[in-house]
């Protein structure tokens, strides 16, 4: 497939949150959701500058967990030595490994098998597996009320309790497809990309409600909100950049051309540049925020895709899917420091921890 994941149309009956709940209860429980001190109103990535971390995550290992979409496994590399340090079976078709929002564990989303396998970041190890209907994509609200899986074979978002799993309700994508997608700054709405139907939709967080719509073209797939909170990025595999969207009026102000398949959107830890992977282009494109210009490519080669950027900013981490590696590429020349083989068709992968209050999940979006 063209796209960032596996497109269908069969519907399942039924849920299955009650092997969740046995197998849930032996883990070591989410903290509960809390207020959190808004960021600085002129940023919302304040407080994700570093190169300090959370208390939350104090005494786990810096480590690069990578779900391979079809070995069906995880490699887990230590960053200090640019070696893999563990290597474990999951769930079929493991598209992302996603942190909780509290911080305290991470989640790999196995796709095809409906299920999370869960791993303790203290020790790199699996603790467990829930039942979770297609989890392509997963997010939690800012507040950490409300896990969002993207069942992306459904076309549908599922709101769901973050402890328990059990299915609160669910919100019906008009458009094939959905993927991924960013909350607004005060997590009132989010858009999300509707990558085989070149769409991107606007929903109403606490009514669950679909409010807008605007249509791309292409495939449109990462999502990320800019700091200021006034636009959305959208990377579009099949229009070759970043399309620039105002999600008040709901229309494409900007685009931007980066490389053949834009996919992934990773703001720099200094929170003034954004990295648009090129997975078909073998190229990594950086974006002033303020200028809105690409002002840099970087032409590493093979297939740039999903990643995470190092405590301190300087290594931008990536899964090179169709050649079967990671990539370590410096932030400061844009020069390839490593290339690391794993497993086959590695795609989401998480660099955890990074410095942030919370998760928003997919592969580590922090605020």
């Amino acid at each position: 497939m063209p796209g960032c994941g596996l497109a269908g149309n069969a519907v399942r009956s039924g849920d299955v949150t009650a092997l969740a709940l046995a197998v849930v209860l032996a883990a070591a429980p989410l903290a509960a959701a809390a207020e959190v001190t808004p960021a600085l109103p002129d940023n919302v990535y304040a407080a994700t500058v570093g190169p300090e971390l959370s208390p939350a995550v104090a005494g786990m290992p810096v480590l690069v967990y990578v779900p391979n979409a079809v070995s069906n496994t995880v490699d887990v590399i230590d960053p200090r030595t640019y070696q893999i340090v563990d290597h474990y079976p999951v769930g079929r078709e493991p598209h992302h490994v996603t942190p909780s929002w509290d911080l305290s564990r991470l989640y790999v989303l196995n796709t095809k098998s409906d299920s999370l396998t869960v791993i303790d970041p203290h020790t790199g190890k699996v603790t467990g597996t829930i039942a979770v209907t297609d989890p392509y994509n997963l997010y939690f609200t800012p507040d950490g009320s409300t896990a969002i899986v993207v069942a992306e074979r459904y076309n549908r978002l599922d709101f769901r309790d973050p402890t328990t799993w059990a299915l609160r309700g669910s919100v019906a994508i008009p458009h094939s497809g959905a993927d991924h997608l960013d909350f607004s700054a005060d997590g009132r709405y989010l858009l999300v990309s509707c990558e085989y139907a070149g769409w991107i939709v606007k929903v109403d967080v606490p009514t669950r409600r679909v409010t807008g719509e605007v249509h791309v073209g292409g495939l449109p797939v990462d999502v990320k909100l800019s700091p200021d909170g006034k636009l959305f990025y959208v990377a579009n595999q099949g229009r070759h950049g970043v399309s620039i969207i105002d999600p008040l009026a709901m229309k494409e102000t900007g685009f931007l051309p980066t490389g053949r398949g834009a996919h992934g959107l990773y703001v720099s830890r200094d929170t003034r540049l954004l990295y648009a992977t090129n997975r078909l282009g073998g190229s990594i494109s950086v974006i002033d925020l303020a200028t809105r210009e690409v002002v840099r490519t970087w032409k590493i080669g093979g297939s740039p895709d999903m990643g995470g950027i190092s405590p301190d900013g300087a290594q931008f981490w990536v899964s090179g899917r169709y050649n079967h590696e990671v990539y370590v590429v410096d932030t400061r020349s844009g020069r390839l420091l490593h290339t690391i083989h794993v497993g086959a068709q590695p795609h989401g992968l998480a660099l955890f921890p990074q410095p942030g209050r919370y998760s928003l999940g997919h592969t580590g979006v922090y605020r």
